[in-house]
């Protein structure tokens, strides 16, 4: 894990500043705290639960990363005001992280969205009254492309349209994401950058799955003979959080939304074939077939998961990272080695036999 740069000049902590990170259990989050620690920075973390935080520690050991003392950890949670204040008291910089993301969908739409922006909100706050110098959002490639454009070229100049029939951790993100820049706008007193991953790969800090890598575990187990003919985005975990940190300092990142994607768009079935490359012994159980679009077109009739790729059927999305690579001097990895660094990872942790 190398230093940030920026024209040849570290943008590394100078001194042991405090950064308060949310979600540090997830699949980002771990890496996030890993990757604070290594450039030399003091890291807090909240946590819903006293007792998640041997499940963060573990995770940061996980990444090669000793925390030898330089993680403490705070009691908040996103439906909660209670424990805010607390976890950005002293802190320089906050990475938030943290928002639901059902693996099924809610009953109710405003289960996800409401603690996602109203969580949004008072980490905003919390750290406007707390003098904290810049917050980074977390936000998504949801909140940007999802509602299908004639052209399908993406860029941070476009939002997704919550009044579209999308599900509903796509509108939580949105609304979210919305909600934070107008609180900035209105309130001042902090700043705020954002960043939009699209899907998240990578390989594990533990025996847990995220929605992405569990894409991945079921095409090595077999369980997807045949996938959707859809395209998307990818990005490799370490990469996302290495956005996070160039917009946590460069001084052109505040005010700014930047999209985090590897590399051109590839399908289901290209993923497929690159995991077939890697791990040949594994082949005959990776996905065989596409459906074709009128086939994805009735299934997702009567199947909710199936609706994005119903709406994007044939589009072949080109998502810019121009902005994070330009402003921001991003360099990410291929998206083939991040696929089959996530392959080896499910292996590793015995999530996929042989």
């Amino acid at each position: 894990m190398g230093k940030i740069m920026q024209n040849d000049i570290p943008l590394g902590a100078t001194d042991d500043s405090l950064v308060l990170v949310t979600g540090a259990t997830g699949h980002v989050g771990g890496y996030s705290v890993a990757r604070l620690l290594d450039e030399g920075y003091r890291v807090r973390v909240s946590v819903r639960e006293p007792g998640q935080g041997n499940d963060v520690l573990d995770r940061i050991r996980q990444a090669g990363t000793n925390p030898d003392g330089r993680v403490e950890f705070r009691t908040a949670a996103l439906s909660a005001d209670e424990g805010w204040a607390e976890a950005v008291d002293g802190a320089r910089y906050v990475l938030h992280h943290a928002s639901p993301f059902p693996f099924t969908p809610p009953k109710n739409d405003d289960e996800v969205i409401r603690p996602a922006r109203d969580g949004a909100l008072r980490v905003l706050r919390a750290a406007r009254d707390s003098g904290v110098r810049r917050v980074v959002l977390t936000s998504s490639y949801a909140a940007v492309g999802y509602t299908v454009k004639p052209d399908g070229r993406y860029s941070e100049a476009d939002w997704t349209n919550v009044d579209d029939d999308i599900p509903a951790y796509h509108r939580s993100k949105t609304l979210a994401e919305r909600a934070a820049w107008d609180y900035v706008r209105e309130n001042g007193g902090v700043e705020l950058s954002v960043v939009n991953p699209t899907g998240i790969f990578g390989p594990l800090l533990g025996p847990r799955v995220s929605a992405s890598t569990g894409l991945v575990q079921a095409f090595l187990q077999g369980a997807m003979p045949v996938v959707p003919r859809m395209y998307f985005g990818v990005v490799d975990v370490r990469d996302v959080v290495d956005l996070h940190l160039r917009a946590m300092l460069h001084p052109a990142a505040a005010g700014g939304r930047f999209i985090g994607v590897g590399g051109p768009s590839i399908s289901f079935f290209d993923m497929a074939k690159m995991l077939a490359r890697h791990l040949p012994s594994l082949a005959d159980r990776v996905p065989a077939r596409e459906l074709t679009d009128e086939e994805v077109r009735e299934a997702a009739k009567t199947e909710p998961a199936l609706r994005d790729a119903a709406a994007l059927r044939g589009q072949i999305p080109v998502i810019s990272n121009d902005k994070a690579r330009n402003v921001l001097g991003w360099r990410p990895r291929p998206v083939e080695t991040t696929i089959t660094d996530t392959a080896d990872s499910l292996i590793k942790f015995g999530l996929v036999t042989g």
